[in-house]
């Protein structure tokens, strides 16, 4: 006899279980503690079976005739209905794991296990952020162009130009991750290039101007700033090394008997080891800053613990405290001061100066083939810097550096 909703809301718990029968194999199983749930009895390749159709009430009766009649019609067509739920149920669960988010977080994670700072990850994770609540749930094989397209639209909309390009950038790397470990074929994103307005190009500040520059070294001599953001914005100048580079620096990798800094590759933007030559003036401060933090493993310990570096804004906060504006010069404006004085000096190959600033030749045959440190010529130009800076920290002479020519049109 057929069951009805009636006759199940009556049925009584009797601490047993119960099997009750409605029509073509469906039937509704009661446990001693009273659940209630649908299953299906059936013979497949001459075998019984029987597979869990759901939980009344949950499923109803009529849901639950529906999907007994399913199961009947895999019967059919030679399907072994059992087995059939279970690979849609791991279809889906392989199919989650592949969407963007899923993919997305996982190049978060392979990026922190190859020793991205913590500045980058949370950098990323912000830029996919702009992502996810269009794209996060979608099968990463199946991101149309449009739809980043929409995406980067709504980001110029609202004026961020320079996010929109970084969100590009940070979505087509996630899609090329996925190409890689065989869950997506092409990358949508190589459509979209100048498919938005640039943004325009800012350069960060930069003293350019000699007496300018000596100047502010006066002016970091007066600070009455913590010893260790003096000596680092001190060092920063001579050593021209990307900021961050600096000031989460560690004891182990200088060298000081030999003037020489050897900066992990894990924290340098091109990821390779990148050696510092240290003037006699670099070496001077380093080791009078050893009495102060030698003990650490931190050169630039912060305040709150010595397990932390100064923060990435100390040094710029600093130079606003002096009276130079973000407009004016900013930390890794230096290394734009250095590359241009030294480049107008007219005393060193352009290589070693690029060598010196750790760029990477974009010519990649030329990169290829020229593997030399220019290390003898950097040791020479590092020591004419930290000289030169000398000289204009002290008002002495100022070199008058050839002008690039001005070419008329």
């Amino acid at each position: 006899m057929a069951l009805t909703d009636f006759a199940i809301r009556a049925i009584k718990i009797t601490g047993e279980k119960q099997k009750f029968s409605d029509s073509g194999g469906l039937q509704l199983w009661v446990s001693p503690q009273g659940t209630k749930t649908w299953r299906f009895a059936y013979r497949y390749l001459g075998k019984q079976k029987d597979m869990v159709l759901g939980q009344y009430p949950a499923v109803g009766l009529s849901d639950a005739r529906k999907r007994r009649d399913e199961a009947k019609a895999q019967l059919a067509n030679g399907i072994d209905p059992a087995q059939q739920k279970k690979l849609d149920k791991l279809t889906k669960a392989v199919s989650a794991a592949t969407t963007f988010r899923a993919v997305a977080e996982e190049y978060l994670d392979k990026q922190r296990r190859e020793g991205r700072s913590g500045t980058t990850i949370i950098k990323n994770r912000y830029l996919l952020e702009q992502a996810f609540s269009a794209i996060g749930e979608r099968p990463i094989a199946e991101i149309k162009a449009a739809e980043v397209l929409a995406i980067l639209k709504h980001l110029e909309k609202r004026g961020t130009l320079e996010t929109a390009k970084r969100v590009r950038a940070t979505i087509g790397a996630v899609i090329r991750y996925a190409i890689a470990t065989a869950r997506a074929e092409s990358d949508p994103t190589t459509a979209l290039s100048g498919a938005i307005i640039a943004p325009k190009v800012k350069h960060r500040a930069a003293i350019l101007d000699p007496a300018e520059l000596g100047a502010l070294l006066r002016a970091v001599d007066r600070f009455d700033g913590q010893p260790t953001t003096v000596a680092a914005l001190r060092l920063l100048p001579m050593v021209f090394t990307r900021p961050g580079e600096l000031r989460m620096a560690e004891w182990r990798e200088f060298d000081l008997a030999n003037a020489r800094w050897a900066i992990p590759a894990k924290r340098t933007k091109m990821r390779r080891e990148h050696e510092v030559p240290l003037a006699t003036q670099a070496v001077a401060i380093l080791k009078e800053l050893h009495a102060l933090t030698g003990k650490g493993r931190l050169v630039f310990p912060g305040l709150r613990t010595v397990e932390r570096p100064i923060s990435e804004n100390t040094l710029n906060a600093s130079l606003r405290r002096m009276g130079y504006s973000n407009g004016t010069v900013t930390a890794h404006g230096f290394r734009a001061t250095a590359s241009t004085l030294l480049n107008q000096s007219g005393k060193f190959s352009p290589d070693a100066i690029e060598r010196a600033l750790a760029h990477q030749d974009p010519d990649a045959v030329r990169r290829a083939y020229n593997r030399g440190g220019y290390w003898t010529e950097r040791v020479e130009m590092a020591q004419w810097w930290a000289d030169y800076l000398d000289r204009l920290r002290i008002g002495g002479d100022v070199l008058e550096f050839r002008k690039p020519a001005v070419t008329e049109g």
